[in-house]
């Protein structure tokens, strides 16, 4: 089932990320989280897909058991770069062999060991051009897009950014999760100006709950996202008091009190993205929806 048909404008909802585990030995844990998270229900749960396509054999494994085995609807996350069209539609004809008919469409990141010319002669240079492929190609699939609150780092400007985004609806995508960020005015700018360029399908926010302030400081220097002078004094204070336990602290009261906000203003649902922590996700939603 498409996931834009289960997102109903009177019922709120949280939805999942997971990353698949690169030693098939750490599954059987994994597999431990997800059960223990399915029972909160989420309208759906997205399973990451690697640089260049490097765990997606991975991916796809973890995300037709998530479907048959765990009852969760879910959804494949899929890169364009470096990978070739005949490559894709294998990946998507496996998917739709095994009952998975939710695309996540993304560019990815380069990978480390691939030249800039060997990416530049793929066909499929932009997560727009791998909507419309996959579009194309198996039309009864669900396709959601990545949006940036903060702007695409690599963007040439904000409102260029905001026409791509734009364009990936056009080409079929049904809504759009967002990138991380920690101030929901973020989300709710980016919410209005999409929504002034004539964008009017549902844009989630995608919520990161803080556990390392070495590790969210590597994301954000690549992502191009942001983090609060405040948040991050409170991050530094907690980490050179008690290290990561006490920055767990500070960043899962933190994402709470995001998604309590942000449901609270009316948003369709929050993404959240789990770092395959069962008891950090657990209670960062614990008594969230009704």
């Amino acid at each position: 089932m498409k996931i834009i048909d289960r997102i109903k404008p009177d019922t709120q909802f949280i939805s999942l990320e997971f990353f698949p585990p690169k030693l098939r030995e750490d599954w059987p844990s994994f597999f431990q989280t997800v059960e223990r998270l399915a029972t909160l229900q989420p309208l759906f749960a997205s399973v990451t897909y690697g640089a260049g396509g490097s765990t997606h054999d991975n991916s796809l494994d973890i995300v037709t058991r998530l479907k048959c085995e765990h009852g969760l609807e879910a959804m494949a996350h899929l890169t364009c770069i470096g990978s070739a069209p005949n490559e894709l539609l294998t990946f998507l004809e496996r998917l739709a062999d095994a009952g998975v008919d939710n695309v996540l469409a993304l560019r990815g990141d380069r990978p480390t060991d691939m030249p800039p010319e060997a990416a530049a002669a793929t066909t499929l240079q932009h997560a727009s051009d791998l909507t419309a492929f996959i579009r194309s190609s198996h039309p009864g699939f669900g396709l959601a897009a990545a949006g940036y609150p903060e702007t695409h780092p690599e963007a040439l400007s904000p409102e260029s950014d905001l026409q791509y985004l734009k364009l990936k609806f056009e080409n079929g995508a049904d809504f759009a999760i967002t990138q991380l960020f920690f101030d929901n005015k973020l989300y709710h700018d980016f919410v209005a100006r999409a929504t002034t360029a004539g964008i009017t399908k549902p844009i989630i926010p995608g919520i990161l709950p803080v556990v390392s302030l070495k590790v969210i400081k590597r994301i954000v220097s690549l992502c191009g996202a942001s983090i609060p002078a405040e948040f991050l004094a409170a991050l530094e204070e907690a980490d050179q008091r008690g290290g990561s336990a006490e920055v767990q602290k500070i960043g899962l009261a933190h994402a709470r009190r995001q998604a309590q906000e942000l449901l609270a203003s009316g948003v369709p649902g929050v993404h959240i993205y789990t770092l395959n922590r069962s008891e950090l996700v657990l209670e960062l939603v614990d008594g969230l929806l009704p």
